[in-house]
């Protein structure tokens, strides 16, 4: 297995003119960018960048700085841009982070007191850098190239750290996984700090001397942490003629939803990858009648993403997929499934290195080696009734309904199940109860919902609600709505005294 930056070394000397990266404003090939990385490299060794982190909007110059990084020996903390300002203020105390390459525009929004902001060459106009008064260096694993840190309920998310060696060997798995294709451009959607986009949309296909499109967030419809506009995703899907994506579930529903209501389905498009959060069957299915070609996959940050996927050639409606060839996935006798295999070196302040991740997830193989996730074990509750409930699973399904944005179901202890539910834009309460029904209908008895209530706002990260990736945040959507869950219930009891 070759590493990322050897793969760009490789194309670089033999197809130095093919395009590698290309956006609104830049078209580079391996040659420039190998160039190009080298240059940023130089600069962080002559500043004496140990730990730095990248504030910075999609673009070609984020991911210069990434392969720079691994060039210098610098180890890199990438933050979003949409990361609240306590956020980054943690990140950078916490990862003890003494350099920043930073879009000036960006921090001037948050209004950080980190002095002058001076111009890095290499980089034109694009990212500044400036030194800044690291805290006491918090210990880091042996070998960590990458902090990554995902958003957190109260603003203080924890770093997982993460080997070159470990990320890259996701990537080869992700690039033998699609080998017998022929997608050679890939549109970066998700911001590239996102570690599934970083690993599966950067360093796969740069090892596989493919064509990576960086437009900025905005031009692909995503504002903020939790606003979409399908329309302009599909217009960059056309602009770049992409072959492949990655997306998150919210992101799918409403591109399938924009293509059912009449939007002209992309032609180029060839591999729609899913992750990050539960993706319903119906969902898929929709996708399917459409022509879209959706790829669900499974993983996590500390098993450096990626674990298991479908692909063109094994792909099976319902689950993530078989595991990759560098991991090794097994399920313990309580369901819990298990990763070993590219596993995090660590956390920052934590040196010990585990061999094999407890995920936290529930799951199961199928005779033919498919991976099913049935959700997270903390968050099973159960009914009075003795029933194991997974919320994840009618989360899914009430989603599904084009009625619903959102969804949070609840009922530990209690006879049946209530959902605190987003109503999709527009929708009535009449709406809402009939795809609360429908739901119902796919569910068994003990799953189904008894009755709901409507969220006075959608879930976001911004309100701690919801997860960069799409996961509701339990516990503080419980902390908001207990008052008028416990309502429901009690309601009802009155009724039926």
């Amino acid at each position: 297995m070759i590493s990322t930056i050897e793969a760009v070394r490789q194309f670089s000397a033999h197809t130095p003119l093919r395009i590698a990266v290309r956006s609104a404003t830049a078209c580079l090939t391996y040659r420039e960018l190998d160039m190009r990385a080298r240059r940023v490299a130089h600069e962080l060794e002559n500043r004496e960048a140990c730990v730095a982190a990248l504030v910075a909007d999609n673009g070609p110059a984020w991911l210069i700085a990434d392969l720079a990084a691994q060039l210098a020996g610098t180890v890199l903390v990438p933050l979003p841009p949409f990361f609240t300002r306590e956020q980054i203020a943690h990140a950078l105390r916490d990862s003890a982070a003494d350099t920043l390459l930073a879009d000036p525009r960006l921090l001037a929004l948050r209004d950080f007191d980190l002095g002058a902001l001076e111009p890095l060459a290499a980089f034109g106009n694009e990212l500044a850098w400036c030194r800044l008064r690291a805290s006491s260096p918090s210990p880091l694993p042996a070998g960590t190239a990458k902090i990554s840190y995902t958003s957190g309920t109260t603003g203080k998310p924890k770093g997982v750290c993460l080997r070159q060696a470990s990320m890259d060997a996701v990537a080869e798995s992700l690039r033998l996984a699609v080998v017998d294709t022929t997608i050679a451009r890939h549109l970066c959607v998700l911001p590239l700090a996102t570690l599934l986009e970083n690993i599966a949309g950067v360093y796969a296909p740069l090892m596989n001397g493919a064509e990576i499109a960086v437009p900025s967030a905005r031009e692909t419809g995503l504002i903020g942490a939790a606003g979409f506009e399908p329309a302009l995703l599909l217009r960059s899907i056309e602009t770049y003629r992409a072959e492949s994506i990655i997306l998150v579930p919210q992101l799918l529903a409403a591109l399938v939803d924009a293509l059912e209501r009449g939007a002209r389905r992309p032609s180029s498009l060839d591999l729609v990858a899913v992750g990050g959060a539960r993706v319903s069957p119906a969902l898929l299915a929709r996708a399917d009648r459409l022509g879209l070609p959706v790829y669900e996959g499974y993983g996590l940050t500390e098993c450096a993403s990626v674990v298991a996927l479908n692909t063109p050639a094994a792909r099976r409606l319902g689950s993530v997929g078989r595991p990759l060839p560098h991991a090794r996935v097994t399920i313990d006798p309580q369901g819990e499934i298990h990763v070993a295999g590219a596993a995090l070196s660590g956390y920052v302040g934590d040196k010990q290195a585990p061999r094999c991740v407890a995920t936290g997830d529930l799951g199961h193989f199928d005779d033919d080696g498919f991976l099913y996730v049935s959700g997270r074990r903390k968050n099973m509750f159960i009914t009075s009734f003795g029933r194991n409930v997974s919320p994840e699973w009618v989360e899914a399904e009430l989603s599904e309904e084009p009625a619903i944005a959102q969804a949070a179901v609840f009922g530990e202890a209690r006879p049946w199940n209530v959902a605190v539910i987003v109503p999709a834009p527009g929708a009535q309460r009449e709406a809402v109860c009939c795809a609360v029904e429908a739901a119902n209908r796919r569910l068994p008895d003990y799953a189904r919902i008894g009755d709901w209530l409507v969220a006075a706002s959608p879930f976001t990260p911004g309100n701690g609600e919801l997860t960069t990736n799409g996961r509701n945040r339990r516990t503080a959507i419980w902390t908001r709505y207990r008052l008028e869950i416990d309502a429901l219930y009690n309601e009802c009891v009155e009724l039926t005294a």
